[in-house]
C-alpha cells in the first residue's frame, strides 16, 4: 500500500425506490442506529482527508433529503437522479466537471443502500488502484457452489466459482473515462448494471480489490434486520 492515499470524488446515486424491501419509502431513508442507510453510506466518505467533494444524485422530487443533516454539508452537491443507475451517476458526473474536476481525477461511485463500508476497505481502494491505468472495483470470491439454471427453473449445470467474484462498491475510476464510458453505452442502448460493466463495453479490464464481505447492499428486510442486530447498541 502506498503512503499517500490520492485524492477523489464521490458519487452517490440514490435516486431508486427499493421496491423489493416492501416499505414506506425508498430504502436509502430507512432508519438505522439513528441515522438513515444513505447517512450511513456518506460517513465513511465525509470523514476522509482525500475526499475533493461529494455528489448524490436524488429523485426530482425527493421529499426525504432536505430533512437530512447532511444535505446541507457544503463538501455535497444534489445531483438529479436519471431513470437508470447511469442516469444518475452522469448526472453526477457532470456536476463534477462543472465544479473544475479534472478528466484525470479519481471518482468513487458507491450504492446509496450499501452503509457497512470499513474504511480499511476505503484505503485499501485507493492504495491498489492509485496508479492503476484503469481502476477496479471493491469484490469478494463467490464463496458457495454457483449453479445455472434453464428456463423451467431446474439445474442446468454447475459452475465453476473460482473466478466468479461478487461486485461491490466503491466502484473506482477516472472522471473522463467513466463519463466516455458511461454516455457510450447509454447512445448504443447497452444496459449497464454499474460502472465497472460500462468501462468492459469499452474494452477495458477493470482491477478486483478484495474486500470485506459485510459491506453488503440492502435490497430485502432481512439485509436491514442483519445490520441493526450487528450494530445493535450502535449510534
Amino acid at each position: 500500500m502506498i503512503d499517500t492515499l490520492p485524492a477523489f470524488w464521490a458519487v452517490i446515486p440514490a435516486a431508486g425506490v427499493g421496491a423489493r424491501m416492501a416499505a414506506d419509502r425508498p430504502k436509502q431513508y430507512l432508519e438505522l442506529a439513528g441515522q438513515t442507510i444513505l447517512e450511513h453510506s456518506l460517513d465513511c466518505f465525509l470523514g476522509h482527508p482525500a475526499l475533493n467533494g461529494v455528489v448524490v444524485s436524488i429523485a426530482e422530487h425527493d421529499p426525504y433529503w432536505p430533512t437530512l443533516r447532511c444535505a446541507s454539508d457544503p463538501r455535497i452537491r444534489r445531483a438529479t437522479g436519471g431513470r437508470e443507475r447511469a442516469d444518475s451517476v452522469l448526472n453526477a458526473l457532470l456536476i463534477l466537471h462543472a465544479e473544475g474536476a479534472a478528466d484525470s481525477d479519481w471518482v468513487l461511485v458507491h450504492d446509496a443502500a450499501r452503509p457497512n463500508l470499513a474504511r480499511s476497505d476505503l484505503d485499501k481502494l485507493l492504495s491498489e488502484l492509485a496508479d492503476d491505468p484503469v481502476g477496479g472495483l471493491l469484490a469478494v470470491p463467490a464463496r458457495d457452489t454457483l449453479k445455472r439454471a434453464d428456463g423451467n427453473g431446474r439445474v442446468s449445470a454447475t459452475v465453476d466459482r473460482s473466478t466468479i467474484w461478487q461486485a461491490y462498491t466503491p466502484q473506482m475510476f477516472r472522471l473522463g473515462a467513466l463519463h466516455r464510458a458511461l454516455a457510450e453505452c447509454l447512445v448504443s442502448d447497452v444496459l449497464v448494471t454499474d460502472e465497472a460493466s460500462a468501462i468492459e463495453w469499452s474494452g477495458q479490464a477493470p482491477r478486483l480489490v478484495e474486500g470485506r464481505s459485510d459491506n453488503i447492499k440492502v435490497t430485502r428486510p432481512e439485509d436491514l434486520e442483519w445490520l441493526r442486530q450487528r450494530w445493535a447498541g450502535r449510534r
